[in-house]
């Protein structure tokens, strides 16, 4: 069975890559029912490529911030208004293909999963090799957040994502900047949901070609983890409680 799908793409100042990775994803996705791109206060050309863009696709849609309020207030925008039965994070630059997407959301549309993340850490294609430290600090953040989801990813920072439809768009959603990846896993393991993960490829980008996560977002990471874990109930992390396959 075909379901509907949803792209959702948080861009700040992505011209350079954003109408390519847009045409990934309808070219590895046929299927797609919407692309929304969020655009979270850029100051470059990335609104008039989008506009573009969606004269040019009729399943594009733009959402504007007028100010840049970090990757997760973008999230929580796209995710309002998407309508597709599953729910995919896209990020707007290059560093994760498109053409890992169908094997992303094939445990959701066989009726096996609920949420599954692609890890770039599991057997994979490619990988660009990057920092080191980024490796250590990503391990430690995902052991940490397992000890207290007792679940066992070996990925939380990554940005591949599928969710069903209603159960993303029924989470309260309240971390910023770059926490979304550790709120979301906190709260679909207290919704007990069937989670998956699939290998990806990964080709990551310098600081110096945009790479924008840092030290500080580290830290963040650790204060949401005990957060979300220790201070939020299943109840008071969904609007209403989405019901499980």
């Amino acid at each position: 069975m075909t379901l509907t799908l949803s792209f959702i793409i948080p861009a700040y100042n992505e011209a350079k890559t954003i109408e390519s990775v847009v045409a990934r994803v309808l070219e590895a996705n046929p299927q797609t029912h919407e692309i929304i791109v969020v655009d979270d206060g850029s100051s470059d050309e990335t609104i008039a490529i989008v506009e573009k863009l969606c004269h040019q696709y009729p399943c594009v849609r733009l959402e504007k911030h007028a100010r840049n309020q970090g990757k997760t207030a973008a999230l929580r925008t796209g995710f309002a208004a998407s309508t597709g039965e599953i729910v995919v994070v896209q990020d707007a630059d290059l560093e994760y293909d498109p053409y890992d997407i169908p094997a992303l959301i094939e445990p959701i549309e066989t009726g096996k999963a609920d949420v599954v993340y692609g890890s770039r850490f599991l057997v994979r294609r490619a990988a660009r090799v990057l920092y080191y430290r980024h490796y250590l600090a990503n391990k430690f953040l995902t052991m940490l957040s397992n000890l207290l989801t007792d679940i066992n990813l070996t990925d939380v920072e990554t940005g591949y994502k599928a969710f069903r439809g209603e159960i993303i768009r029924q989470m309260v959603i309240t971390s910023k900047g770059f926490g979304f990846e550790i709120e979301v896993t906190a709260k679909v393991a207290k919704l007990k949901c069937r989670m998956y993960e699939v290998p990806i490829s990964y080709h990551g980008r310098t600081y110096e070609e945009g790479k924008k996560i840092g030290f500080i977002d580290g830290l963040y990471a650790i204060w949401y983890i005990l957060l979300y874990n220790f201070a939020w109930s299943k109840e008071r992390s969904f609007r209403s409680l989405p019901k499980l396959g």
